[in-house]
């Protein structure tokens, strides 16, 4: 179900986790809403919190504090697991088994298996279904599991780095069944990735993670409208004051470049650009302490 009325894919309430044996928090207070029926890009640096928070909406974990919901359905119960589907980064299959085994294993474990859409992602790899999973390549194990993992005809696909071993053509191959998933069947998809400049033109949706806390939910189109890139002379620097929010600078010599949250007119001689999503998401990543304490509260989170 896709729509103003859907429920939300995911729904987080002051969502807390932390590994004992590790100390400190993997998640804090996280409070976020993403739609149903997006693609979103989950993105953080290493031990923001991705694999826990995918691990936590698959039902793997419980939250320390707060909650997390999933199409409304607590996860890990049998409503949750019948319409989630969750691709961890280890792609967990039996090496003994054939393909032709490992989706007839799918079909017993799922009263929702779609058998020729299974093969179809298959087929489409050119993998014999005789081939035993123990010996594909990376490419077309991550193929098998994305198959057994759509076979089940989930209405969320929460995918964990899935594609971080594999070349730029079963990556591009990768993408697009995913993205045909998503329009032909309003499969709500949320994939975890540090290959940003292939999130352009799939995800519509953002969910940035920073140290286990949320600093980005929002629509694609909304954020590089509200952003800008600044290049001009660094003595202008103090134009940039609130309301907006200078996200990141970078100068060389006299000259700066900044990405701010733009909120109102500008000040200055300034040559504004409109970044792409993948400079947003780099400047988000580095900055580090060049996030005016005002945005601490983090982006406004659209529903």
């Amino acid at each position: 179900m896709t729509g103003p009325d859907a429920p939300a894919a995911l729904r987080a309430t002051g969502l807390g986790f932390r590994y004992r044996a590790r100390g400190g928090w993997a998640l804090r207070d996280c409070e976020f809403t993403v739609p149903s029926g997006r693609i979103t890009a989950l993105v953080g640096r290493n031990g923001a919190g991705k694999s826990t928070l995918l691990h936590l909406a698959g039902g793997h974990l419980r939250p320390g504090t707060g909650e997390l919901r999933v199409l409304d359905a607590v996860p890990g119960t049998p409503d949750a697991r019948t319409r989630v589907s969750l691709l961890t980064q280890d792609k967990p299959l039996y090496p003994r088994f054939t393909v032709a085994d490992t989706l007839r294993m799918g079909e017993k474990l799922n009263s929702t298996w779609d058998r020729a859409a299974a093969e179809q992602i298959v087929r489409e790899g050119g993998i014999p279904l005789a081939a035993r999973v123990g010996e594909l390549s990376p490419g077309h194990s991550t193929r098998v599991a994305l198959a057994l993992a759509l076979g089940k005809r989930p209405e969320l696909l929460l995918l964990d780095e899935p594609m971080a071993d594999l070349d730029p053509v079963a990556r591009g191959e990768i993408m697009a069944t995913l993205m045909t998933e998503a329009a032909e069947h309003g499969t709500s998809i949320v994939l975890s990735s540090h290959v940003l400049p292939e999130l352009e033109q799939t995800c519509d949706w953002v969910l940035l993670l920073r140290d286990g806390r949320v600093e980005l939910s929002e629509d694609v189109e909304a954020l590089r409208e509200s952003h800008a890139v600044l290049t001009g002379r660094a003595d202008q620097d103090d134009t940039l004051t609130a309301p907006h929010t200078v996200v990141r600078r970078r100068a060389s010599g006299r000259q700066m470049t900044t990405l701010i949250r733009q909120r109102g007119p500008l000040r200055g001689d300034w040559h504004v650009e409109r970044p792409r999503l993948e400079d947003i998401l780099s400047g988000y990543l580095a900055a580090g302490d060049t996030v005016r304490p005002a945005d601490a509260k983090r982006t406004e989170a659209a529903a």
